[in-house]
């Protein structure tokens, strides 16, 4: 029994050193792996439990198995992890709705949470419109977003045009001017939900971000959370050395400007 409760955790061992060689080029294109029964050995885990780590890895297109054959490194490498820069948030979400497909899975008006209330300044009893969606880079799920909107802003908008089109894009189009978000970022674990939409195992690490969008006003229209899968997905920033000499020190570098046109995500 005490076997059976750990094996999971056994597999993801296995996935996570067999990518790593993969990833790092100690296990070249085209390369078979060993036999099941030997490469079990070696990592001292069941057939099964291998059998599970080679599954996910094939399901991330890293390696091929091939019926009676075996297992052999894919000779595609795997698509790479969408970003964003953190120096040019808006920029960068546009890009990212040119690049990746969203799906829309929830889309109603509810009254919020206590947190999404005070980020939103929403009065008592005041509801939000709220969408959940999965966002996506050629098939492959990367991030899972619940965002809120009050509910006099997410009335300029239906649910057919939130499956289909970008929120900022909506958040404008109602003449909402965006000016600026702020945003925390952390990490946490997949439960059994989230591990399903993004195709994950339950208990891995996903990044986390909390973004509350503001218009030139300063009033908040928009609170956005947000879960990554952070082989899928990366932030980014550029810094530039700064200050006078005693006092150097690390600072955003200012983005170039961006070229007009694209579709905020």
């Amino acid at each position: 029994m005490v076997d059976t409760k750990v094996e999971p955790f056994k597999a993801r061992r296995v996935y996570l050193l067999l990518r790593e060689r993969i990833q790092a080029g100690d296990m070249a294109p085209g390369t078979r792996l060993p036999g099941e029964p030997a490469m079990a050995a070696e990592c001292g885990v069941s057939r099964v439990t291998l059998r599970r780590a080679l599954d996910q890895l094939a399901a991330e297109g890293l390696v091929e198995r091939r019926a009676g054959v075996g297992t052999f490194v894919r000779d595609a490498l795997p698509l790479p992890p969408a970003g964003i820069d953190f120096a040019d948030v808006f920029a960068h979400l546009k890009e990212m709705g040119r690049r990746t497909e969203v799906r829309l899975l929830s889309f109603g008006y509810v009254l919020p949470a206590g947190p999404v209330v005070t980020a939103l300044g929403l009065a008592p009893g005041q509801r939000a419109q709220r969408a959940v969606r999965v966002r996506a880079m050629a098939g492959a799920p990367f991030s899972y977003l619940t965002t809120h909107v009050p509910e006099q802003i997410g009335l300029t908008y239906s649910e057919a045009e939130m499956a289909s089109q970008p929120l900022l894009s909506l958040l404008e189009r109602s003449g909402i001017r965006i000016a600026r978000a702020r945003q925390d970022i952390g990490a946490t674990l997949a439960g059994p939900e989230l591990a399903e939409v993004l195709q994950v195992e339950t208990g891995a690490p996903l990044l986390t971000l909390t973004r509350v969008v503001e218009d030139a006003a300063g009033r908040a229209v928009e609170h956005l959370h947000a879960f990554y899968r952070p082989d899928r997905f990366t932030f980014q920033m550029q810094l530039a050395r700064t200050g006078e000499e005693g006092e150097r020190r690390w600072s955003p570098l200012a983005p170039a400007t961006p070229e007009a046109g694209g579709t905020p995500a």
